[in-house]
């Protein structure tokens, strides 16, 4: 789907500073993140010379770093995952937290307004056109509430056929700048993602779809599962493994996979330039209720940060203090509980720390990012905990039988304390 191309041509730009002096104070910017991120326009961003500017972005953590600090005064930042910052930045309203899973941040943006909507594309084909490549995610939207939009063209952007597209005649600016994409490694994978993924495994069967996070755990399923065949993918975000997926055979020859982001290696966006087989696509698609609704044996695989004796999960918060966002695990995990043929599992290490503390707890002490409804497997190195058709009881009972063994006990003398109160 190509934006509403503009009347005039686009203003050319040097550099990124080029761009930024066509911003003024407090205008309202929206800024992609995962591989579309531009690092040299966040820098230019962050000089003395910046104008404040009131940025909602898409950044990811691990992958986008947000240069709170360096912002200019009187900048706010908003965005659906919680970066580490500054104590009181939030209470201070500079960075301005959205509690919002994926689909509704798609649906919330359909009704905001901005000044300015930065792209990051492919160069344009012979009719102007050019492709989002390997993050589309909320671009497509924004661009109809921008005023202006300011694109940056860049040949490490892979065109993907399967990509949404952009007419680069919509553009107030064009900057060209030749520059790295924003890769992500998983690394070497662990002794313990590899046992929890070993868990999950037998859950994906011949021609199931599945939806992963980012990790090695996520990384190490889609290894083990390289042999079925007929996968479907279906993700908020694919990396290097989706390759190792299709190299092997794995996956359904006669479907589009899709995604609303790829982040990886360079090498991996390298591979995925001309294929026809990934669709990158807009969260309002990918996260959609009605597209999520119709897949076929949804196998939804997310992360958590702890999960509580009544099965429901924390992704935010750490210590206190948010670390992170719902991200898209929301979405998928209702869909794949509600699917007759799905399963929403949630994995994670038994403990976590030097000091080795718990995550299986008896309450949460974070937010409840997924309720108990939306998970039906709670997976760790220790084992499975299937909580489908259980009591409150049963569950809490199935829970303890994953957590660490030295945490059992402490968390069955919890666990009467609670039962004597229900």
């Amino acid at each position: 789907m190509a934006a509403t191309a503009a009347t005039a041509a686009p203003r050319r730009a040097a550099d990124p500073a080029g761009l930024v002096r066509l911003l003024s104070p407090g205008d309202r910017v929206f800024l992609p993140g995962a591989g579309a991120e531009v690092p040299a326009l966040m820098n230019a961003l962050c000089t003395p010379d910046a104008p404040p500017l009131h940025i909602t972005a898409s950044f990811v953590p691990g992958i986008n770093p947000v240069p709170l600090e360096r912002l200019p005064e009187g900048s706010t930042w908003s965005s659906t995952f919680a970066p580490p910052t500054p104590a009181g930045s939030q209470a201070t309203g500079r960075f301005r937290h959205l509690p919002m899973s994926y689909g509704v941040f798609a649906s919330h943006l359909r009704g905001a307004e901005f000044d300015v909507g930065f792209v990051h594309v492919s160069p344009p084909d012979g009719q102007g056109v050019c492709s989002l490549g390997v993050a589309v995610e909320f671009t497509p939207i924004v661009l109809k509430r921008c005023r202006r939009v300011l694109a940056v063209v860049n040949p490490r952007m892979p065109r993907i056929p399967g990509a949404e597209t952009v007419d680069l005649a919509c553009a107030d600016a064009v900057l060209e700048l030749d520059s790295p994409l924003r890769e992500y490694d998983v690394g070497a994978p662990s002794a313990q993602a590899t046992r929890i993924a070993e868990l999950i495994a037998p859950f994906v069967a011949d021609r199931s779809t599945l939806q992963v996070g980012l990790g090695k755990t996520p990384d190490a399923l889609m290894r083990m599962v390289a042999d079925r065949r007929g996968l479907r993918l279906h993700s908020g975000m694919l990396s290097d493994a989706a390759r190792l997926l299709a190299d092997s055979g794995a996956l359904d020859a006669s479907a589009l996979h899709a995604s609303c982001v790829h982040v990886g290696t360079a090498g991996y966006y390298d591979w995925l330039a001309g294929r026809d087989d990934f669709a990158v696509r807009a969260c309002d698609f990918t996260h959609a209720a009605a597209t999520l609704a119709g897949l076929p044996r949804l196998v939804a695989v997310n992360s958590a940060l702890s999960v509580d004796l009544f099965g429901q999960a924390n992704l935010e918060m750490l210590d206190g203090r948010m670390v992170s966002g719902v991200g898209g695990a929301a979405d998928f995990a209702h869909a794949a509980s509600l699917a007759p043929d799905g399963v929403s599992i949630i994995a994670l290490p038994a403990a976590s720390g030097r000091s080795a503390v718990s995550r299986i707890t008896p309450r949460l002490e974070g937010v409840c990012s997924l309720p108990r409804h939306a998970i039906d497997v709670v997976v760790t190195e220790h084992g499975v905990a299937d909580l489908r058709g259980l009591s409150v009881m049963d569950r809490a009972e199935r829970l303890i039988a994953v957590a660490g063994p030295e945490h059992r006990g402490a968390l069955q003398d919890a666990c009467k304390d609670i039962a004597a109160r229900l």
